[in-house]
């Protein structure tokens, strides 16, 4: 009997962000120019594929820096770090790398300006995600304030409701956030907020192109991690714009094949943390089961690109 015919519509732009595009090339080169083991302070970027074949170069992943010995280069997440880890890094006389993704150092940046007009801040983010520790981190205890959710807005408690500035996590869903910020507007009509959203291009953009398939098919499959704020996000808004179905997979043998059954349209997308050749396994494994028609949707380009840092750079000129 012949497989049954299904339409994949593949999601573009999805997987790889410069940022995290980068972070990876700055543990490869720091591989490179010093040799093994390299130290990674937490998962370079949320994906255990990316993880375990770094690990196998020579990487060594840890939670904190006292996992470290002093004597071997160390690496910070593309997440971000509170500004007490390159301090005791620096007190250690360690090498250290920061891999922080430039539009969340962007947004570190953001909070730093606001408290020295001095402004109480609220962040608009995941509690305990690495990104929204680093960030609340920039500043001493008390100055930023996290909100997840609009209910949250109705019971921050503030020093000065006429001296605030709200800053977000940028893997959030761009939806979400719009009425966070409008309760906080609301509630706070003084409240300064970003120039531009701290949301960063690729989560926006991965978003967009979800919200352009959702309507048109049965399902979608995520690639992406459990950990990963952005991956997460994309289930949620496929679900939200007209897909009955979406699931999150961080390998092909995931799939949950019977909650696929009699599907015809299928979409695919994967988080920025989610490698390219993870989303052909998933491809390959419903060939085996359909016939399969690959569609492409395409909603933006990207063309962003970040150098990595000068110290591995002059290794290189």
């Amino acid at each position: 009997m012949p497989n049954p015919p299904l339409t994949i519509h593949l999601a573009a732009p999805r997987g790889f962000c410069a940022g995290v595009d980068r972070a990876i090339k700055i543990v490869e080169m720091a591989l490179e120019k010093w040799g093994a083991p390299v130290y990674v302070r937490h998962e370079i970027v949320h994906n255990k594929f990316v993880v375990d074949g770094l690990r196998e170069k020579g990487a060594v992943f840890v939670e904190e820096l006292d996992d470290c010995p002093d004597d071997r280069p160390v690496i910070f997440s593309a997440h971000g770090v509170a500004k007490s880890v390159p301090a005791e890094a620096q007190r250690r006389e360690m090498v250290y790398v920061d891999a922080t993704c430039p539009l969340v150092s962007k947004v570190h940046i953001e909070a730093e300006r606001h408290f020295e007009h001095g402004l109480q801040i609220i962040m608009i983010g995941h509690a305990g995600h690495p990104e929204t520790i680093g960030t609340m981190g920039q500043l001493p205890d008390g100055e930023v304030l996290l909100v997840e959710t609009e209910e949250d807005v109705a019971t921050i408690k503030v020093r000065d409701p006429e001296k605030l500035a709200f800053v977000t996590q940028t893997t959030l869903s761009v939806d979400d956030t719009i009425g966070i910020v409008a309760a906080l507007q609301a509630r706070f009509p003084q409240i300064v907020g970003p120039h531009k959203e701290d949301i960063c291009y690729a989560t926006t953009n991965r978003q967009e192109a979800v919200k352009a398939i959702a309507p048109k098919v049965d399902a979608i499959l995520v690639v992406g991690a459990p950990n990963s704020s952005n991956s997460r996000r994309l289930v949620e808004v496929g679900a939200k714009n007209g897909c009955a179905y979406s699931q999150l997979v961080q390998r092909a043998e995931e799939i949950d094949w019977r909650a696929l059954e009699g599907i015809r349209h299928l979409g695919i997308t994967a988080g920025a943390s989610a490698p390219e050749v993870l989303v052909n396994e998933v491809i390959d494994a419903c060939r085996k089961k359909y016939d399969v028609t690959v569609e492409i949707v395409e909603t933006a380009v990207e063309r962003v690109n970040f150098k990595v840092p000068r110290v591995l750079r002059d290794m290189h000129a």
